[in-house]
């Protein structure tokens, strides 16, 4: 059924006064906020890589507030096991069975921080959660309630007692975000606003779980033109052939493409998906599953640079008059 007018006038109140709460709490990161939030909205996980002290578990925190869902925070250490996360069976004396206790992981916003100073083990214990929605436990299925998000943190300068994430994790996540340094003037409200006490106390959902469904239900009703499917499909061939990339975008990369262009069309308040919201997603959603050649890396090359010339090389296709 095609998405409404009505439908999408609701949507875009909804995701601004998502996007101004988080604000409350995070000055100057606008970019980070909306596009967090189109992760949410999109069905997706968010993977935030950067250094120290730039607001990586507050902008989580600020989320799963805003949007009144169960929020659990997973710290990961190099001693957390996979029962840790995912939860355990245990021995029920008067029952005479086992009953399972639920992880941490069964919340409707999860927060691994430092995702990368876990084993691969534990690492791992997350992927049947993150790409299935359910956990499994001693051969029994549980399912994970509805929104689920998890929000994994690690910092990219500290190499020491960390375990890389695998291609295959990295994969799973639909963007990887930075919030990099605030500017003078946002840094200088930072400290008026947080001098005494932290704008997170002040914080109040303005959504409801139920909210963020049926959003996320909305955007996936915005119509995508063939020749938008095949403009998808040109880019993700490109990344594959492109000669100083080892490993270009998988197929999943396309359908998490896709389904982030089809929620910032709806942000903008549009039935359809245009060119120009694909290439919008293009670096967040792409970025950390790209893998130069060593080559490459020892010219200086970045990702960024071979996603804007890809970006400038396929050819974009018309965009309503195509439908």
């Amino acid at each position: 059924m095609p998405v409404t007018s009505d439908e999408l006038s609701w949507f875009g109140r909804r995701f601004t006064a998502i996007t101004d709460n988080i604000e409350q709490a995070i000055q100057g990161k606008h970019d980070t906020v909306e596009l967090i939030t189109i992760c949410l909205l999109s069905a997706g996980h968010a993977l935030i890589e950067d250094v120290p002290g730039v607001g990586k578990t507050l902008l989580a925190k600020s989320l799963a507030r805003s949007i009144d869902c169960s929020f659990q925070r997973i710290q990961f250490t190099p001693d957390l096991l996979p029962s840790d996360v995912t939860g355990v069976s245990v021995w029920d004396r008067e029952a005479q069975t086992f009953v399972f206790r639920p992880g941490p992981v069964f919340a409707n916003v999860i927060l691994g921080d430092e995702i990368n100073r876990a084993s691969p083990k534990t690492q791992a214990a997350l992927l049947e959660a993150m790409e299935e929605q359910q956990v499994t436990v001693d051969g029994i299925t549980h399912r994970l309630e509805s929104p689920f998000i998890v929000i994994a943190t690690q910092n990219p300068i500290e190499h020491e007692g960390t375990y890389p994430l695998p291609e295959a994790q990295l994969d799973r996540f639909m963007m990887r975000l930075t919030m990099g340094y605030p500017s003078r003037e946002k840094e200088m409200e930072m400290l008026d606003a947080h001098g005494q006490r932290s704008s997170f106390s002040d914080l109040r959902p303005v959504v409801h779980a139920g909210d963020i469904i049926t959003m996320t239900e909305v955007a996936s009703r915005v119509h995508v033109a063939d020749v938008v499917k095949s403009y998808l499909i040109d880019i993700a061939e490109a990344t594959r052939n492109d000669p100083e990339l080892l490993l270009g975008a998988s197929p999943r990369a396309t359908l998490f493409l896709q389904r982030a262009a089809r929620t910032r069309a709806a942000v903008a308040g549009r039935d359809y998906v245009a060119p120009d919201d694909v290439k919008a997603m293009l670096e967040p959603v792409l970025n950390h599953r790209l893998i130069l050649r060593p080559e490459a890396q020892m010219r200086g090359v970045t990702i960024a640079q071979v996603l804007d010339g890809i970006a400038q090389a396929v050819p974009v296709p018309g965009t309503r008059a195509s439908v």
